[in-house]
């Protein structure tokens, strides 16, 4: 049975187009959710903010305050999984999108099924955080002078912070745990993003590219993060031969 009709989970709907808000309500509505509506930016950021919400729907070209700056407000106070639906739907604005935050970009026109996926991708995600959150404190993960605190989801590169989004830290996780092994489009998909792999896809590569820019700057020398080409992506350690990431005491 699918995730999304045995998971009912409270969403926030910020859409000001009349027709498909209420589609959007009806559909997730008769799937056991709770929804709420919402058709102003405003009012969406004041709910998205106060409210507890497992995941927020949000349009971008939203009247009194567009989409992508209510992102950037709502993620200077809270992380609450945002999946942002527009029609503005090239790659530039995908990226700005994924830049502020958002956890997934699907552009307008969308079927209900393929957004009913990725809700239910991102809340098997919310659901396996929550039970991580219950368990014993961890130590950092280190590896070549970067160190992951896994309880509150930062990274350092040696003294430097690294400014990254809740998906790529999840990301570079995954990439210290198993570093010097090529993992699969497939797998990371999958492991990171909680859903299948579409060859036109291309979120998981927007990703990859904002935490290769962000480990450039913080100083990481060289090119940790390779791409192989016809199989996936690698973190080479500085060291040949360097043993796995290990947590730090």
């Amino acid at each position: 049975m699918n995730a999304i009709t045995t998971c009912p989970s409270r969403l926030l709907v910020i859409e000001d187009d009349p027709v498909l808000s209420a589609d959007l309500g009806d559909y997730f509505r008769d799937r056991n959710h709770r929804v709420t509506l919402c058709r102003d930016g405003g009012e969406g950021l004041t709910l998205a903010r106060d409210g507890d919400f497992d995941l927020v729907l949000l349009d971008i070209l939203l009247p009194g305050l567009d989409g992508l700056a209510l992102l950037a407000r709502l993620r200077e106070t809270s992380p609450v999984p945002v999946i942002l639906l527009s029609a503005l739907g090239d790659e530039q604005d995908r990226i700005t999108g994924l830049v502020r935050g958002a956890d997934d970009y699907l552009p307008k026109p969308f079927s209900m099924a393929e957004l009913a996926v990725r809700v239910a991708a991102v809340l098997r995600r919310v659901a396996l955080e929550r039970r991580a959150g219950q368990r014993p404190r961890q130590g950092p993960l280190r590896l070549d002078g970067l160190a992951l605190d896994l309880d509150t989801e930062t990274a350092r590169y040696r003294d430097r912070a690294l400014d990254l989004t809740v998906t790529e830290f999840r990301l570079l996780r995954v990439f210290l745990e198993q570093s010097d092994q090529v993992l699969s489009k497939a797998f990371l998909y999958q492991t990171v993003l909680h859903r299948g792999y579409g060859r036109h896809d291309r979120s998981l590569d927007l990703h990859v590219s904002h935490l290769r820019r962000k480990l450039r700057a913080a100083g990481v020398p060289g090119q940790p993060l390779r791409t192989v080409w016809g199989q996936g992506y690698t973190l080479a350690t500085e060291a040949a031969g360097a043993e796995p990431a290990t947590p730090g005491p």
